[in-house]
């Protein structure tokens, strides 16, 4: 087991010591009835033990305060241990973890002060009123704080955490768009430079059979043919070794350059390729992605064809609606001997991934005697609003706290008021006149002396501070001699038996001097 650190145990005092003030002056000031010295002391002691284990173990710190308090007042509530009660149910929700075990013991308390102020207590409605009012102003309240307390500790330390963690997922994505942006640009060199290469090769074999050129010119441009589809042969296994298989970048903006004029720059270069467009508002003029996209699609197609189909016509067809735009590329067979239909390589299902990854449709694949490509790309509509963030799961806890909090300091302020209200009342009603006490006669009826009594009597009767022992048999009833309120004050004891008044004595406050008592005692007689 660990040894509590001095810092601990430094602290541990402090707080028994701070506690103990309270339970050590209440009654020398009159704010508590006075209680013999041994009790005094256990409570000194019972507290030392509580502020002792209250940071192992704060459920038992909370549990000593809660019987100790209930030992002292019925209602739970006493000066002298209701700041210690306060501040252990504080540290139990700031230490403990866990809810269930402070509510079971908050309702043990209930149930334990309910049980005695039933038994025991003088005038049950008001003290259960203040004992649920402590309860829940004095105990869950603080508690709730303790929670909210820990929560935002425990939030703030995830925060951080969080902090850091997204700084290396910051770290991660920026490597990750290093990575995208290099294949991008791998992309758009195939893209790009693949189509002008197979442009300038298509351009060599149209000039090698040209009628009129020499032999040499002839050879010549040959092997600029040669040179051309070598070229585009390495660079297509170069851009494989940059590019990533599993993600495929977005293909740079065409500089300007619409379907209309990529085709027809195409067909100067000496490819038989045919422009046709239907419907309205082709992705063409709309610009975006979709042009972006298609363009791409266009460009790779009438490079394949160019490569893998020389001398085969092309049509090219756009068809534009409100919904989104499709394009088809179509080659014949090549008029060249040997030559082949286009197949489908990396180009085209980089073209497939790009096309579906924003809800597009992509084929490629022999059509008739040739190849043909055919792409659908969206409508891109621009998001109504920015996207709204997840809530975190510890701002819902945060709330749920606070209208904890909020509850509770509402249910107690509500009981708290009551209470002080039904305190006042039954103080106020309980004075008797001490010029009608002086008036009374031993041996008086008691209805007579009924006609000067105030409505109520003291709930909570100092019977330990009566001069003398109330007669055998007899119903002694005390009334205060002052309407001030949390002070101590004299009372009035009146006994009755056979319907006479047989008794009446003074009772002094708190404090009050032996000659003062004496004087008092006089005068009242």
């Amino acid at each position: 087991m660990e040894r509590p650190r001095p810092a601990s145990l430094a602290r541990g005092a402090l707080l028994g010591a701070a506690l103990a003030l309270p339970a050590l002056t209440a009654d020398r000031i009159g704010l508590n009835e006075p209680r013999p010295v041994w009790q005094q002391a256990a409570g000194v002691v019972v507290l030392g033990v509580a502020a002792a284990v209250s940071r192992r173990l704060p459920l038992v710190a909370f549990g000593l305060a809660a019987a100790l308090s209930l030992a002292a007042a019925p209602a739970l509530f006493s000066v002298s241990y209701g700041p210690a009660l306060g501040v252990f149910a504080l540290l139990l929700g700031l230490r403990a973890g866990r809810a269930r075990p402070a509510v079971l013991c908050f309702a043990a308390a209930g149930c334990a002060g309910t049980a005695r102020i039933a038994l025991a207590g003088v005038d049950p409605a008001p003290e259960w009123f203040v004992m649920t009012g402590t309860l829940l102003f004095g105990c869950v309240f603080p508690w709730l704080g303790g929670r909210y307390w820990r929560q935002s500790r425990e939030l703030a330390e995830a925060g951080w955490l969080r902090a850091a963690r997204l700084e290396d997922e910051a770290r991660f994505a920026e490597e990750r768009a290093r990575l995208r942006e290099r294949a991008r640009i791998a992309q758009d060199m195939h893209d790009s430079l693949g189509h002008e290469l197979s442009l300038i090769a298509l351009r060599a074999g149209a000039l090698q059979v040209a009628p009129g050129l020499g032999d040499e010119h002839r050879a010549a441009a040959g092997d600029l043919r040669a040179a051309a589809a070598d070229a585009t042969d390495r660079l297509h296994r170069i851009i494989g070794v940059l590019r990533e298989d599993d993600d495929e970048p977005m293909p740079l903006a065409p500089a300007g350059e619409t379907l209309e004029q990529l085709v027809a720059r195409a067909a100067e270069s000496g490819l038989s390729v045919r422009w046709e467009s239907t419907g309205q508002g082709a992705a063409a003029e709309r610009g975006g992605v979709a042009e972006r996209l298609l363009h791409r699609v266009v460009r790779e197609a009438l490079t394949n064809a160019a490569r893998h189909a020389p001398g085969a016509p092309v049509v090219v067809t756009v068809t534009g609606r409100a919904a989104g735009t499709s394009v088809t590329v179509t080659n014949g067979r090549a008029t060249d001997d040997g030559s082949r239909p286009a197949g489908g390589g990396t180009g085209l299902l980089g073209l497939r991934a790009a096309v579906t990854s924003v809800g597009g449709a992509f084929e490629a694949g022999p059509h008739a005697e040739g190849f043909r490509v055919r792409a659908y790309v969206p409508e891109q509509r621009p998001a109504s609003g920015p996207a709204r963030p997840a809530r975190a799961p510890f701002t819902r806890a945060r709330r749920r706290v606070a209208v904890g909090l909020g509850a509770a300091a509402g249910a107690g302020a509500v009981l708290v008021g009551a209470t002080f209200g039904w305190y006042v009342y039954a103080e106020k009603h309980s004075v008797l006149d001490p010029a009608a006490y002086t008036k009374l006669r031993l041996g008086t009826p008691a209805a007579e002396v009924e006609r000067v009594l105030p409505e109520r009597d003291v709930n909570d009767p100092p019977d330990e501070r009566a001069p003398t022992p109330a007669p055998e048999g007899a119903d002694c009833r005390y009334y205060r001699a002052s309407g001030e309120l949390f002070v101590s004050v004299d009372h009035f004891r009146l006994c009755f038996d056979a319907g006479r008044l047989v008794a009446k004595d003074v009772v002094p406050r708190v404090g009050l001097s032996g000659e003062s008592r004496e004087e008092y005692e006089e005068f009242a007689r």
